[in-house]
Order: C-alpha cells, then structure tokens, then sequence
C-alpha cells in the first residue's frame, strides 16, 4: 500500500473516534492499541497525551533521534441546523473533486494529519530512520494543555524534532503558532447619571 493511502486509511479510521479538546480518551486509548498492536513501546500519561518509539533501522542506530510531534484533538464546529453530537458521534467524511470534507462540521485535518502521518510512518518498514518517538498531545485546541504538562524525562536522547501541526506538505514550520493569554483589569468608577 502506498504511503498517501496508509495516511488516508488512518485519517478515515480515526474520523470515526470522537476527539474534541477534554474528550480525547477514546482516540488516546486507540493509539495506545495500535502501538501495542505493532509491538512498540508506548507511554500515556494522567493527561492521555500519548508518545510511541519505533527503534532505528539497522544501521541508523548511531544517528540522532527525531520526534515527530502532532495533537490528536480537533476543533469541533457544526453548520448551523446539521444534527451531529461531537462527544459521540463518528465525522462523516466524503470527497468532493480534489478535496476530502466532511459533512456539515470540521474536518478535524487540524491536527489529524498528523496524527494519521504518524501512524503510517509508524506501520511501515518500507524507509530507514533513526530511532523515533511520535509524541501526540491532548487539548493543544484549548491552550496547549497537554504539551505543558508532558514529562520530558521520556524524551531524552533525541536530537531532532519536526512538528506535524502545520499548512501544507513541502513545508516546514520554524515556530509555532501558540498563543498569549492576559488578562486585564481596569478600575471603573461609577458614577449616578445626573440625566
């Protein structure tokens, strides 16, 4: 099977698997299977954010370590008088031309490519590689929440890291979008309306 249909074929299966921000256990507890499924270690921590190793290639076992890093939550959104229930019920995708939708919500390709990327570089054997740890985190939609708090003792010994979470293939992002939260507080004086 070609790479491009792998990627698809995962897509499709994790579509089916509810993943909004806070209702990511089903889609963690997935990928924690299918690591076991393919005898490779797998971590998830209290925040289900997941990591999964696949040793080096023969041959590539002295070359620096990647880290590929994704987010397995999405953003749910409907169109107004569509009937669907993001905590329980499946995406249903369709294609149309050139592109792959989804029927009136969000296709959740943010962050699911990566997330689907990932597991098919993981299911193949068919490229060399250095040793790899997919590090997919939770509630990235919401602020970040599962990146914050993941335990960087597990990945120690890794050189590289190439973040899946970006707009388009060829590309390569140097950064991230991240985000800033403040809050302001101004004093208010109230004063009776002589009006």
């Amino acid at each position: 099977m070609l790479f491009n249909d792998k990627v698809l074929n995962f897509f499709e299966d994790i579509s089916k698997i509810p993943r909004g921000s806070r209702n990511e256990k089903g889609i963690s507890d997935y990928l924690v299977n299918f690591a076991k499924e393919r005898n490779l270690k797998v971590v998830q921590d209290e925040l289900l954010n997941v990591i999964i190793y696949k040793p080096a290639s023969d041959g590539y076992e002295n070359a620096g370590g990647v880290i590929l890093q994704g987010h397995m939550d999405m953003v749910c959104e409907k169109n107004h008088g569509t009937d669907h229930d993001f905590l329980k019920d499946p995406l249903k995708l369709y294609i149309d031309g050139d592109y792959l939708k989804a029927e009136g919500t969000t296709l959740g390709a943010d962050n699911g490519t990566a997330v689907a990327m990932a597991m098919a570089i993981l299911d193949s054997d068919d490229y060399k590689h250095p040793k790899l740890a997919v590090v997919l985190t939770t509630e990235e939609e919401i602020g970040l929440a599962g990146a914050l708090g993941i335990d960087g003792s597990h990945l120690v010994g890794y050189k590289y890291l190439i973040n899946l979470d970006s707009s388009g293939e060829e590309k390569f992002t140097v950064s991230c979008a991240g985000g800033v939260r403040q809050s302001l507080y101004i004093p208010i004086k109230y004063e009776a309306n002589s009006n």
